[in-house]
C-alpha cells in the first residue's frame, strides 16, 4: 500500500525465537508497537525462520529485535525505508564461537520515487503559466491585439482585458463572507492584496482537503512541530480575516452607518456561519440524514464565527469613523496606543488561556499537560489527549458531539476524541485575529505610505518570531509551549503571525505596490472564499471533483484527482469574478 514497504525477517538463530518492535521518529516519547513474532531456524533442515511485515515509510523507523523469552535485546537498527520498497533483516550469529547477533539489512527491491508526480505536475502548472505569460506579452502589440479585436467583441475583449487591473464595486456583489470588504480611506479601491493572500490560503486548504495527493507532508502534524502546509492554512484565513475586520468597520462608519447598525450585521453574519458550520459543512449526508445525536458542533466555520463576533464586536466597540490621525504623544505607536483596551482583554483572555490549560484539574492525568495520550510519553497518559482542552471539550460537548478521527489516533494510537476547533483553542484563533487586524490598523494608519506600512509589517514579524523563539526554545518537543496545531497554542499562534506578517508584506509590495502581479489566479477565490469553502465540502465526493480511481495506491491519480479538483474551483471562482457575482454574507 501507499507509504509502506515490505520487510522479511529472517531468523538463522536457534530458539526460542524473536520479537520484532518498532517506532516511529514521528513519535516522541512512544513506545515499542509490536510487529511480528520470528520463529526459530530449523536446525535439522537448516532452515531459517521467516516473518513478513508491513513497516511504514512516510518517517525514519527504529527496528528493535529481542528474545521471545527474558526479552533481551539483540539489535536495534534505524532506518527510513522507501515506498513499495522490497527488504530483507537477516538475523544471525557472527561465527559458530561467538554470542554475538548480526542484524544486517538487504534491499531485496528499491523503492520508487513517489515525488516524481509532484515534479510532473509543477512542470504543467508552470507551462501553463508561461503561455498565459506570453499570451498577456502578445496582447500588448497593437498588431495582434487588433487581429484580437477583429476576431472577438471588442467591447467584451476590452472588458476582459481592463478587469484584471480594475475591482467588482460593491453594489455588484451579494452580502457574505466572513471577512468584510476592505477599502482604503480616501476611495473605494480594494486592496487586492488581502483578497490574494486569502485566496492563496484558500486553494491550498482545497487542496489539502480534498487528499494533497495522499502525501504524509500536506497532512496535519499528528501533534507537536514541523509546520507542514496545512497547519499554516486555517492560521493564516484567520489572520486576513481580522485584517479585514480593521479596514471594513473603519469604511463602515465613516459610510454614514451607525454602530448599532453594523452590530447586527456582526451578529448576523457570526450566526450564519457558525449555522452553515454545523448543519452545511459537519455533516456527511451521503451516510444518511442528519443525526443530533453525533453532530460534530465545534469546526472551521463555527470558529471563524466565534472569531468573527469577539474580534469585530471589540473593535467596533473602540473604533472611531476618524481613526486615520493620532495627536498623541508616541506617532510611531498611533496603530496601538489608541487601542490599549483592547490589548488589555486580548492579555486577560490570553491569561485566561493560560491558567486553564495549565493550572486546571484533569482527571487522572497531569496538570499542564500538552501531550497526545495513547503511546505517548511512553504510554503513561493514554486517556489525556489535549489534557485541559480536550478534557473542556469532553465535559461540555460530550465526546459524541467532538471529531473523532484525531491526527494524534495514527502515530500516537490515542483513541480519545478530540477536535482540534475546539473551546479552549478558540481563545487563541481570537488573539490570531486581534493580531491580524493589527496588520489592518497599520494599513489604515499608514495610507499612502508603502515603505512604513512594509516596515511595520515585518517588525512585527520579526516580535511575533522572537516570542516564538523564547516559548518554543527553538525546540520542536522541549520549549515551555511546544507549536501544536491541534492545540492552538500560543506558540503556534506567535509562529503563524510571524510567517503571515512576513508573507502578508511581499504580497503587498508585489500586488498592491508595484503592481507586477495582479493577484490572478488566486485573487478570485479570496474574494468568493465562503462559496468555494462550502462548496468544495459539499461537493467533495461528486463528479467532477471525485471519481473513481484504476489504482487507489497511487499517488499520480490522487495528486491528479485532489489538483484537478482544486483546479476546477478556482476556474469557477474566476468565472463569477468575470460576472461580478460574489457571495458575502
Amino acid at each position: 500500500r501507499m507509504d509502506q514497504a515490505l520487510l522479511l525477517v529472517r531468523n538463522e538463530l536457534p530458539a526460542p525465537g524473536l520479537n520484532i518492535a518498532a517506532r516511529s521518529g514521528s513519535c516522541h516519547q512512544c513506545l515499542y508497537q509490536f510487529l511480528a513474532f520470528v520463529p526459530p531456524s530449523n536446525e535439522s533442515l537448516r532452515k531459517p525462520g521467516t516473518a513478513s511485515v508491513m513497516v511504514d515509510t512516510q518517517h525514519p523507523l527504529t527496528l528493535l529485535l529481542n528474545s521471545s523469552v527474558g526479552d533481551k535485546d539483540l539489535c536495534k537498527i534505524q532506518y527510513h525505508f522507501g515506498e513499495f520498497g522490497n527488504y530483507s533483516l537477516v538475523v544471525k550469529t557472527l561465527s559458530t564461537s561467538s554470542q554475538t547477533v548480526s542484524c544486517d539489512l538487504i534491499i531485496n527491491e528499491g523503492p520508487i520515487n513517489s515525488y516524481l508526480p509532484i515534479l510532473f505536475a509543477f512542470l504543467v502548472y508552470m507551462g501553463i503559466l508561461a503561455i498565459l505569460i506570453a499570451g498577456r506579452l502578445l496582447m500588448k502589440i497593437d498588431p495582434v491585439r487588433s487581429w484580437v479585436y477583429k476576431k472577438l467583441n471588442p467591447r467584451a475583449t476590452d472588458r476582459m482585458i481592463n478587469s484584471e487591473l480594475g475591482s467588482p464595486n460593491t453594489a455588484d456583489s451579494i452580502n457574505c463572507d466572513p471577512t468584510p470588504q476592505s477599502w482604503s480611506t480616501g476611495s473605494r479601491k480594494r486592496l487586492r492584496s488581502l483578497d490574494t493572500f486569502r485566496g492563496l490560503s484558500l486553494v491550498i486548504m482545497v487542496f489539502v482537503n480534498y487528499g494533497g495527493g495522499k502525501y504524509w507532508f500536506f497532512k496535519h502534524e499528528s501533534w507537536n512541530g514541523k509546520l507542514h502546509f496545512p497547519s499554516a492554512l486555517f492560521s493564516r484565513f484567520v489572520f486576513i480575516m481580522g485584517t479585514s475586520i480593521a479596514l471594513a468597520l473603519g469604511s463602515m462608519l465613516r459610510w454614514g452607518s451607525s454602530k448599532w447598525k453594523v452590530l447586527r450585521k456582526i451578529l448576523w453574519r457570526s450566526f450564519v456561519l457558525i449555522l452553515l458550520g454545523i448543519i452545511v459543512v459537519n455533516p456527511n449526508y451521503c451516510l444518511g440524514p442528519l443525526s443530533w445525536d453525533n453532530l460534530r458542533i465545534p469546526g472551521v466555520l463555527q470558529r471563524l464565527g466565534f472569531t468573527y463576533l469577539v474580534v469585530a464586536a471589540l473593535e467596533l466597540l473602540f473604533t472611531r469613523a476618524d481613526s486615520g490621525t493620532w495627536e498623541g504623544r508616541f506617532p510611531a505607536m498611533q496603530d496601538i496606543l489608541p487601542y490599549w483596551p483592547q490589548w488589555i482583554f486580548i492579555l486577560v483572555l490570553e491569561t485566561v488561556w493560560l491558567c486553564l490549560t495549565f493550572l486546571l484539574p484533569v482527571p487522572d492525568c497531569p496538570r499542564g499537560y500538552l501531550g497526545p495520550g495513547g503511546i505517548g510519553d511512553f504510554g503513561k497518559y493514554p486517556n489525556c489527549t489535549g489534557g485541559a482542552a480536550g478534557y473542556i471539550d469532553r465535559l461540555l460537548l460530550g465526546e459524541k458531539h467532538m471529531y473523532q478521527h484525531p491526527s494524534s489516533g495514527v502515530t500516537y494510537q490515542s483513541t480519545m476524541p478530540y477536535d482540534p476547533e475546539g473551546i479552549l483553542g478558540t481563545i487563541n484563533s481570537i488573539v490570531m485575529a486581534f493580531l491580524g487586524m493589527q496588520a489592518g490598523k497599520i494599513t489604515l494608519f499608514y495610507k499612502d505610505q508603502p515603505k512604513q506600512i512594509m516596515s511595520r509589517f515585518i517588525i512585527w514579524g520579526i516580535v511575533m518570531g522572537i516570542i516564538s523563539a523564547i516559548l518554543t526554545k527553538c525546540s520542536k518537543e522541549e520549549g515551555f509551549i511546544p507549536i501544536n496545531k491541534n492545540l492552538w497554542s500560543i506558540s503556534y499562534v506567535t509562529t503563524m503571525s510571524c510567517f503571515a506578517f512576513i508573507l502578508l508584506s511581499l504580497i503587498y509590495y508585489l500586488v498592491d505596490v508595484k503592481k507586477w502581479w495582479s493577484g490572478a489566479p488566486f485573487l478570485y477565490p479570496g474574494m468568493n472564499s465562503i462559496l468555494v469553502y462550502i462548496g468544495h465540502q459539499v461537493f467533495a465526493n461528486y463528479f467532477p471533483f471525485k471519481w473513481k480511481m484504476q489504482d487507489s495506491q497511487s499517488h499520480a491519480e490522487h495528486l491528479t484527482q485532489n489538483l484537478t479538483a482544486t483546479t476546477l474551483w478556482v476556474i469557477i471562482s474566476y468565472i463569477l469574478y468575470k460576472r461580478r457575482i460574489f457571495w458575502k454574507i
